[in-house]
């Protein structure tokens, strides 16, 4: 039996080279793409065993691509990959079909376990929010839904790419806008959606279905968007 068929997605190329070589001895990864929409089209042409997403990616976020392929009644297994040790979009990515969710900071002692897991029709967690996440899944979320608030097209922007894990230096210099000027669309944000960290940020991000649009909510140069390999 070969082995495991894997297909990894990130829009930072360093990462992606840096998961490719720590899970290849054990997996063949068949693909990479930089951002959601080309992740899906991947998908659906090389049928990889497991996908390994980050959470934050252009055009289309990790969890919004995970309902897109249950959707389609994909039996491709889902792992999330993120830097956020957040309970709230942990359940929310297995509640949408994900089958695991590990932070970043451990993906290299835990990443091969968790693939290993999921092929075997489990729920693999990161230990450090596992026992929260777990015991909440089956139960109906506990934050309200939040009233309705009006972002300007420019707030939404930031919002956008704040949710991507983009640096305020980095916004600045895709926007074309001074970093103080992200500073402030960001506290607006935060200030008019009751909101307090990044963490929340991105979530209420996600829960609204800002990065799911059909375009994107504005343009910005990435890196080429999809990169596959073949064995």
């Amino acid at each position: 039996m070969g082995k495991p068929k894997l297909l990894l997605a990130d829009d930072h190329a360093i990462l992606l080279e840096g998961l490719t070589r720590l899970l290849e001895p054990e997996f063949e990864v068949i693909g990479k793409a930089e951002d959601g929409r080309a992740l899906l089209k991947i998908s659906d042409t090389l049928k990889p065993d497991v996908i390994i997403t980050d959470i934050s990616m252009p055009q289309l976020n990790g969890i919004e691509a995970v309902r897109k392929l249950r959707k389609k009644d994909s039996r491709t297994k889902v792992i999330i990959l993120s830097m956020h040790a957040d309970v709230e979009l942990a359940r929310q990515a297995l509640r949408l079909g994900a089958s695991g969710y590990v932070l970043k900071h451990s993906a290299a002692e835990s990443l091969s376990k968790a693939i290993h897991q999921v092929l075997k029709g489990r729920v693999y967690v990161s230990p450090r929010i596992s026992v929260d996440v777990l015991a909440t899944v089956q139960q109906p979320s506990s934050h309200p839904e939040r009233p309705a608030v009006v972002l300007t097209q420019r707030e939404r922007e930031v919002l956008q790419l704040v949710s991507e894990g983009r640096t305020i230096r980095g916004i600045g210099n895709i926007l074309g806008i001074a970093s103080r000027t992200v500073v402030f669309h960001k506290s607006n944000n935060m200030e008019k959606l009751g909101i307090r960290t990044t963490a929340e940020l991105t979530r209420y991000a996600f829960q609204c279905d800002l990065l799911a649009a059909k375009e994107p909510v504005f343009s910005h140069p990435t890196v080429p968007a999809t990169r596959a390999t073949h064995a």
